[in-house]
């Protein structure tokens, strides 16, 4: 780098990818050097292609060296300020210009996070929302083998398309999970996501169904909007909460670790604004003891702004993580050539400038946006109920 970089292009691609689509952008600069990020707004991807567009007209010839100015200005130039579409955008954006920081100035991403505190980033593997009962059991089993001490399991219904019945799915739940437990022994850390489809009423029921100290982590039991209801469900049962995955802001995050309401943060680097407000909800939280556990669902740009991230935070427990022969494709080698690689149950942290993952931009040019959604989910009186 011999003079001063300048923004020349950011880029939006939302590209099929495997069973769903990736939200990608690319920031080029004067120099050659460009970075990539990535959104984890999943389903609404041309909304946030809408606004990454808009930042665009007025970023273009701008320093990219300058993230927390750029940062601020991306979320304080708009009367209506923040959003999860709007940090959706500007964590892709500031994941890509921590990349081209990174490359530029020779080193890996998590230099400028602080340096890196660990070797390895120890991973959650996940059952499957496939599986129930006994075969989820048995793939826990299978996951302990391979060398897993966190392992997730799904409640009873998280793969219905159509029908979800909360009262008809905890008394299952916690058979299974106290089944578990006895099978896998009291090493094993023991979780369950149940993707906030629940009532404060039926979280607390669920909670009372099990024994003491079959789980580990309950995660997203109820919605998030309002912090009171965790705390009421908080005065109901001693697991430790979860809680995150949906914030868009440091802002979201304030009143669950101030108040000490949830134990492990469910943190989106691609959603709560990028490694710049991540690293600021670290911080918050270690001092009040609360661990980051990262949600990592997405591609592996997502994977590898959160092994940096994970790298360089001291308060850090497990990564979310897919087991290999899961093979959905999110990861696909065609459009991802260099990316993090499990070694067991850990990501090893590397040393290549900048992010340390290549994509193959005409292979995503070439995988066009398809329309997805959700399961629209009902009661069995057709009402409608939380995906």
């Amino acid at each position: 780098m011999t003079t001063k970089l300048k923004i020349t292009a950011i880029k939006p691609y939302p590209a099929w990818v495997g069973t769903r689509n990736q939200m990608l952008v690319k920031v080029e600069t004067d120099q050659g050097i460009f970075g990539w990020g990535e959104s984890g707004l999943s389903g609404r991807e041309r909304a946030v292609t809408g606004a990454v567009e808009h930042y665009r007209e007025f970023f273009i010839g701008r320093d990219p060296l300058q993230i927390g100015r750029i940062w601020q200005e991306a979320y304080r130039s708009q009367y209506f300020e923040g959003g999860r579409v709007l940090q959706a955008a500007i964590s892709a954006i500031d994941i890509a210009l921590h990349d081209i920081k990174g490359k530029a100035l020779g080193v890996p991403v998590y230099e400028l996070l602080g340096g890196k505190q660990r070797d390895r980033v120890p991973t959650f593997a996940s059952t499957g929302d496939e599986a129930e009962g006994d075969v989820a059991i048995e793939r826990a089993r299978e996951l302990c083998e391979q060398g897993w001490q966190a392992i997730r399991f799904f409640p009873a219904g998280q793969n219905s398309k159509d029908i979800f019945e909360p009262r008809e799915s905890i008394g299952v739940t916690a058979r299974m999970l106290n089944k578990a437990r006895e099978a896998l022994g009291d090493e094993v850390v023991l979780g369950i996501d149940y993707h906030h489809r629940l009532s404060v009423a039926e979280a607390a029921s669920f909670c009372n169904k099990l024994g003491r100290g079959v789980l580990d982590f309950l995660e997203e039991p109820i919605r998030d909007e309002t912090p009171e209801a965790y705390e009421s469900l908080r005065t109901m049962t001693d697991i430790p909460f979860a809680i995150g995955e949906e914030f868009a802001s440091k802002w979201q995050f304030l009143p669950y670790i101030e108040r000490g309401i949830h134990q492990f943060n469910r943190l989106d680097v691609c959603n709560v604004g990028g490694l710049t407000e991540a690293m600021k909800v670290a911080g918050w939280s270690e001092a009040h003891y609360v661990d980051l556990m990262p949600h990592n669902p997405l591609g592996p740009v997502c994977t590898a702004a959160t092994v940096h991230l994970a790298a360089a935070v001291p308060n850090f427990a497990w990564l979310e993580t897919r087991v290999p022969e899961r093979k959905l494709g999110f990861d696909s080698s065609e459009f991802f050539p260099v990316q993090p690689q499990l070694e067991g149950p850990a990501y090893p942290v590397g040393d290549l400038p900048g992010l340390g993952v290549e994509v193959n931009e005409a292979a995503i040019q070439a995988q066009s946006f398809r329309f997805w959604e959700a399961p629209h989910l009902k009661r069995r009186d057709g009402s409608v109920t939380n995906w």
